[in-house]
């Protein structure tokens, strides 16, 4: 199948894009920097930002799925998430394609804020609110004009190695704990969803 990744130059978005590669798909990787991977005749580099339509439309035309694994470095705030939403809902809507988008956007967002514990609930208040209220938009944008959508809210990210074993809690409880986990292991359940999607219309939390 082939597999369209937004954000596909670092962090999770280069952890896809290498595991897709190595299960065989066709990846088209959109970044703004060149993805720092050898030439794979599978690959499909599209240098762009995700805020050009044009770009947007080189890697997601024929794609089965497409992940969606912006981020960004400053707490300072941002459109990025929602204005590229936009972007790319309607280039979707102008091609007549639905693929499914596997959204990564992080616990706290949208109705989890209240679930967080106290400590990240003060993190977000000093450093990460302004990020993860564009993150909401982006979330509200996707759920209300697309039909296939998951949005995978993983907690706090660290480094570590693929381990394949975590918990993915798609309902919110009182007193649910969602600590850390690797990016790597974030990437594999997005690729895993891209090829069969067992979360649709879901907010699936992703901790160990």
């Amino acid at each position: 199948m082939k597999i369209a990744v937004l954000g596909a130059s670092a962090g999770i978005g280069l952890h896809c894009v290498r595991l897709a590669l190595q299960k065989g798909h066709e990846v088209a990787a959109l970044s703004r920097r060149v993805v720092p991977l050898p030439d794979h005749a599978q690959l499909i580099r599209v240098q762009g930002s995700v805020m050009d339509a044009r770009a947007v439309r080189r890697a997601v035309e024929g794609a089965e799925a497409v992940l969606v694994t912006l981020g960004v470095k400053s707490p300072l705030p941002t459109t990025v998430f929602s204005g590229s939403s936009r972007i790319l809902l309607q280039v979707l809507k102008e091609i007549g394609s639905s693929p499914t988008l596997i959204v990564l956007t992080g616990f706290g967002t949208g109705d989890s804020e209240s679930y967080n514990s106290f400590p990240m609930r003060i993190l977000f208040t000093l450093l990460l609110k302004q990020v993860y209220a564009d993150k909401g938009v982006q979330e509200q944008l996707i759920a209300a004009g697309y039909p296939r959508w998951e949005m995978v809210r993983p907690g706090r990210l660290t480094n570590g190695s693929m381990t394949g074993r975590y918990r993915v809690l798609d309902t919110l409880v009182e007193g649910m704990k969602v600590g850390a986990i690797a990016r790597a292991d974030v990437a594999q359940f997005l690729v895993a969803q891209a090829e069969h999607p067992t979360y649709l219309g879901k907010y699936p939390a992703l901790t160990y």
